[in-house]
């Protein structure tokens, strides 16, 4: 089936300021609670959310297989349930209704002040139902600086990282959509030079530069997915904010791993851009070297060029750029990931979400944590205000930013951006 939305010659009748991450070519989902309180599944193009809900009650859907609900709902689950083929008839004939050259609701009145909102006429929820949620750490980049900082330099990628995925579970029920602040999270912590462990606010709260797949029910338990037919069974993509409190993560980590030190919040963008909406920005993915095994081993060009940028903003002050990377460097694609994740026969099931892990690239100007950017705190960074940074203050605003952008066309994610307020002290009995 045709990519019929991609085309970059097609127009809309809706206005779409310059350089907008939400062209007719896009066509994100997500989920908003609109002026007259009620919660519904949309998209967006340019500066209009659409009341995808309306659109069908209305008959805009007529010939596509979708039961009456299946927009009505406040999660995009069940839409997701019904797999590739649903996903690009709907984002087709969203394509046909918003052209220019269609006028069946372009001149319908009644219609458009039903199905149209303004942005701030509506609330931006999380857009699917997380069930479970798994984080890898996918970046050599990345990696590999963690490893200079913590472990020998010489020997800084584990022996298993060029040979598999490496990722965790991670705790789905404390992610949340952009601007939802998060607070300080409590912990142990192992001072410098102390001989017990203390407990108290963390003091080195950080931003990992990550983006997250979504999946569709992709295989029933004791099946495995190859990594052939991954993609298939990918929905989106969304930008992710997984906060990290890098102390708390130092005393706890070894010997299962991340804990608290990663629980207390992650952070998504909340439009899910859909792979077929990416697909004109495909690139090759860096060489892996050794070669994987044949379960990962992959054809064709699997990376996408997605631009990232991190901005750090203190209360009152003008944003400061503090990073520049782009998803392209990850070593370990989201196909291998997804068939890593189930060749043990691991089931997927709708709204699960992959994190790629921090997202760094060769240049320090392009490291996607401030773990890197201040090199584990010895190197302060100077924000607009004058201020200085080794780690996240209170009061900060973390934003994240990703497009693409290729012969003109420009597809983009819209905005992560979270404030980090005080620790809460109160506890509920």
């Amino acid at each position: 089936m045709p990519l019929l939305t991609n085309s970059p010659e097609k127009k809309t009748w809706l206005h779409v300021p310059a350089n907008s991450d939400f062209p007719i070519q896009n066509i994100p989902f997500g989920v908003f609670l609109t002026r007259d309180d009620i919660i519904t599944i949309g998209t967006r193009i340019g500066d209009y959310a659409i009341d995808l809900g309306a659109l069908h009650q209305l008959g805009y859907f007529k010939g596509i297989p979708l039961t009456e609900d299946i927009f009505l709902q406040d999660t995009l689950n069940d839409f997701i349930s019904d797999g590739k083929k649903t996903w690009r008839l709907v984002r087709n004939r969203i394509s046909e209704i918003f052209d220019i050259k269609n006028e069946q609701l372009k001149n319908n009145e009644s219609h458009k002040n039903i199905v149209l909102f303004t942005l701030d006429e509506i609330e931006m929820q999380l857009p699917v139902h997380i069930g479970d949620y798994t984080d890898f750490y996918s970046s050599k980049e990345h990696a590999t600086n963690v490893g200079k900082m913590f472990r020998d330099p010489e020997n800084a990628l584990l022996p298993n990282w060029l040979h598999i995925p490496v990722g965790y579970h991670g705790r789905s029920s404390s992610i949340v959509p952009s601007n939802t602040p998060i607070r300080r999270p409590m912990g142990q912590t192992m001072p410098q030079g102390a001989t017990q462990p203390v407990f108290g606010p963390s003091n080195a709260v950080d931003f990992e530069l990550e983006m997250a797949f979504i999946t569709t029910d992709a295989n029933l338990l004791g099946e495995q997915i190859s990594v052939a037919e991954a993609e298939n069974y990918i929905f989106g993509m969304v930008l992710f904010n997984d906060w990290s409190a890098r102390d708390i993560q130092k005393w706890e980590y070894v010997p299962l791993g991340p804990f608290l030190a990663k629980n207390f919040a992650s952070s998504i963008s909340p439009w899910i851009v859909t792979l077929d909406a990416l697909e004109p920005f495909r690139v090759a993915s860096p060489k892996q070297n050794p070669e994987p095994l044949p379960y990962l081993q992959q054809t064709g060009k699997r990376g996408f060029d997605i631009n990232l940028e991190v901005s750090i903003t203190p209360e009152g002050a003008a944003p400061t750029i503090v990073s520049k990377s782009n998803f392209k460097h990850m070593y370990w694609t989201m196909a291998q990931q997804l068939a890593h994740h189930t060749v043990n026969g691991c089931n997927v099931n709708s709204g699960d979400m992959m994190g790629s892990g921090t997202i760094s690239g060769p240049t320090p100007d392009s490291y996607g944590s401030m773990l890197e950017i201040t090199w584990g705190g010895t190197k302060p960074i100077v924000l607009s205000d004058g201020s200085s940074r080794t780690y996240i203050e209170d009061q900060d605003t973390v934003t994240f930013t990703g497009y693409c952008s290729k012969n003109g066309s420009r597809i983009g994610f819209g905005e992560v951006s979270t404030k980090l307020l005080p620790v809460n002290q109160n506890k509920k009995k």
